[in-house]
C-alpha cells in the first residue's frame, strides 16, 4: 500500500447554532421578567420595532420587505432541539422597637441581607425535599411557600388552602410543619410570636417561662417588665437573660433574602372550567406586543442610497421580522404544552391533589411532538393560575410506579397499600418485603423490594422482624 498525501470526500451531518437560533431557544426558558428585559433592549436596538397591540397582521413582514434569510423561516423548528446541541411587610406593632433598646443584646440588623442574590421562595424549594414524606406533602409545602409573604408570613388560613387543593386539614398542617423546619427558622409561621416560638425551640429555649413571655408580646412592647418577671415567675437575672435571647431572634426572617419573592407571581396560562372540559388560554398581561413600523421603515428605504445603509436595513427588518415570530412561536408552544398537562392531570384540576399523577416531561413531549429537553424549557419559570391557586409548570410533574393498565400509580396510593397489607397481616405470619412485593404485583402494582423496603420506611412501618416481634408484644 502507497503511502502518500491524498484528497478525500466526506459526507457528514452536523447542527449549526446561529446565534439568532441560541437566542430563541433561550427565550423558551426566560420567565416574564426575562421577556420583558429582552424585549426593552430590542426597541432600543431596533428602530423598526414598536411596542403595540400583537395583531395578526403585524406578525408578518412588510408586502415591500426584502426576502428573509433561512434562519427566520428556521426559528420555529429551531425551539425543538436536543439540549445537547447547545453550548409583605408583617405589622409588628412597637415590640421591634422595644427590642431594639436596652438590656445587653443585639437588635437583628435588617440590612444584613447576605442572600440579597436568592429569593426567599427558591431557597425554600431548594430544601422541601429533605422534609417533605411524599410527593403530596411537597406539592401542598410549595403551594404555601408560593403564599409566604416578603417576610416569611403565611397569611392564608389553613382551612383555605385545604379547601383550594381539596385536601384534609391535616395534610395541610403536616406541610406547614415541613416548611417551618425550612432554613430560616422562623418561616412560614402565621404570627410574630409563632415566628420566634420556632426560633426558641431550634435554640432548645423554649421552656415554660420563654413560652409565657412570646405569648405575651405586648408586654415587651410596652416595657412592662415587672408584670412579665412576675407572671413568667423569674427573677430579674433571668429575665434579662431571656431577653437577651428574645433580642437575638428575627422577627422577619424571610427579609435576608432578595425582594424578588414580593412581587405577586403573574401567571402565563389561565385555565377555567367549562361544561365539556377546560378554557385554557394565554394570560395578555403577558404576551409581548411588537410590531413593525411599516411607514418608517418605508421611509428609511426610501431614504437609503448606499450598499451600507441598505443593508443595515435589512438585517434590521429581518432582525425584528425574527424576533416577532421567535416571540409568537414561544407563546404557542407554552399554551401546546400547558394544554397537555391540564390532559394529564384532569382529576387534580377536578378533585384535588389526591388525584395528582405520576407524570414526566417525556410523556409530555411525546403526546405534543416536541423534544423533551423543549418541555423543560418551556415548563420552566411558567406559572398557571387555575381555581385552586397558580402553580409552576414544573409542579405538575412528579414520580410515580408502574402498573400494570400502563397507566402508572402514585408512589402515595403505593404506600396507603403497604399500610393497609401490613395491618392486616397475621401476627404469626408476618409479610417480608418479598411476600410484599408479589402481594402488590398482583395487585398490579410493579415494584423492586428495595422500593417496597423505601417506602416501607418512609411510612414508619418496621421490617418483619420488628414487626414480628411489636405484635408479639402487644399479645403478651
Amino acid at each position: 500500500m502507497a503511502l502518500g498525501p491524498r484528497l478525500d470526500l466526506r459526507q457528514s451531518q452536523s447542527l449549526v447554532m446561529t446565534p439568532q437560533l441560541q437566542q430563541a431557544i433561550k427565550l423558551l426558558a426566560a420567565s416574564n421578567l426575562e421577556i420583558e428585559t429582552f424585549i426593552g433592549d430590542a426597541l432600543e436596538n431596533n428602530p423598526l420595532l414598536e411596542a403595540g397591540e400583537m395583531r395578526a397582521e403585524d406578525r408578518e413582514a412588510p408586502a415591500e420587505a426584502e426576502p428573509r434569510d433561512a434562519t427566520s423561516a428556521e426559528g420555529e423548528r429551531a425551539l425543538d432541539i436536543d439540549e445537547s446541541a447547545i453550548d409583605r411587610d408583617r405589622d409588628t406593632g412597637d415590640w421591634s422597637q422595644a427590642m431594639s433598646g436596652g438590656g445587653s443584646g443585639e437588635g437583628f440588623d435588617f440590612e444584613n441581607r447576605e442572600d440579597a442574590d436568592l429569593s426567599l421562595a427558591d431557597h425554600l424549594n431548594a430544601q422541601v425535599g429533605a422534609c417533605a414524606r411524599d410527593t403530596q406533602t411537597a406539592f401542598i409545602a410549595r403551594h404555601i411557600i408560593g403564599l409566604l409573604d416578603e417576610a416569611g408570613y403565611l397569611a392564608t388560613p389553613l382551612r383555605d388552602i385545604a379547601g383550594a387543593l381539596n385536601v384534609p386539614l391535616a395534610e395541610v398542617e403536616g406541610a406547614l410543619e415541613c416548611v417551618q423546619s425550612l432554613d430560616p427558622t422562623g418561616v412560614g409561621a402565621r404570627s410574630l410570636s409563632e415566628c420566634l416560638a420556632l426560633q426558641a425551640k431550634e435554640a432548645d429555649r423554649y421552656d415554660p417561662c420563654m413560652e409565657v413571655m412570646i405569648d405575651n408580646l405586648e408586654l415587651v412592647a410596652k416595657g412592662a417588665f415587672a408584670h412579665i418577671r412576675r407572671i413568667c415567675d423569674v427573677d430579674e437575672e433571668d429575665l434579662a437573660e431571656m431577653l437577651s435571647e428574645l433580642r437575638s431572634y428575627d422577627p422577619k426572617p424571610g427579609l435576608r433574602f432578595g425582594g424578588s419573592t414580593s412581587a405577586a407571581v403573574v401567571p402565563d396560562v389561565l385555565i377555567s372550567a367549562k361544561r365539556d372540559g377546560w378554557d385554557i388560554k394565554l394570560n395578555r398581561e403577558t404576551l409581548p406586543r411588537l410590531v413593525i413600523n411599516r411607514e418608517y421603515y418605508l421611509e428609511l428605504r426610501e431614504g437609503s442610497t448606499g450598499k451600507d445603509a441598505k443593508g443595515w436595513l435589512s438585517e434590521k427588518l429581518a432582525d425584528a421580522n425574527w424576533l416577532i415570530k421567535a416571540l409568537d412561536q414561544r407563546q404557542k408552544t407554552i399554551l401546546k404544552t400547558a394544554a397537555e398537562i391540564v390532559k394529564q392531570q384532569d382529576g387534580f384540576f377536578r378533585r384535588g391533589v389526591s388525584e395528582l399523577k405520576p407524570l414526566t416531561l417525556a410523556k409530555v413531549a411525546d403526546a405534543i411532538e416536541m423534544h423533551e429537553s423543549t418541555v423543560s424549557r418551556v415548563t420552566s419559570n411558567k406559572f398557571l393560575h387555575c381555581e385552586r391557586g397558580t402553580f409552576e409548570l414544573k409542579y405538575f410533574f412528579s414520580s410515580g410506579v408502574a402498573s400494570a393498565d400502563g397507566e402508572g400509580a402514585s408512589a402515595e396510593a403505593v404506600k396507603a397499600r403497604i399500610k393497609a397489607l401490613t395491618d392486616a397481616e397475621d401476627p404469626k405470619k408476618v409479610l417480608s418485603d418479598d411476600a410484599l412485593v408479589a402481594l402488590l404485583k398482583d395487585e398490579g402494582f410493579d415494584l423492586a423490594r428495595r422500593t417496597v423496603a423505601k417506602y416501607r420506611e418512609a411510612i414508619g412501618i418496621g421490617s418483619s422482624v420488628q414487626r414480628r416481634r411489636a405484635k408479639k408484644l402487644a399479645g403478651m
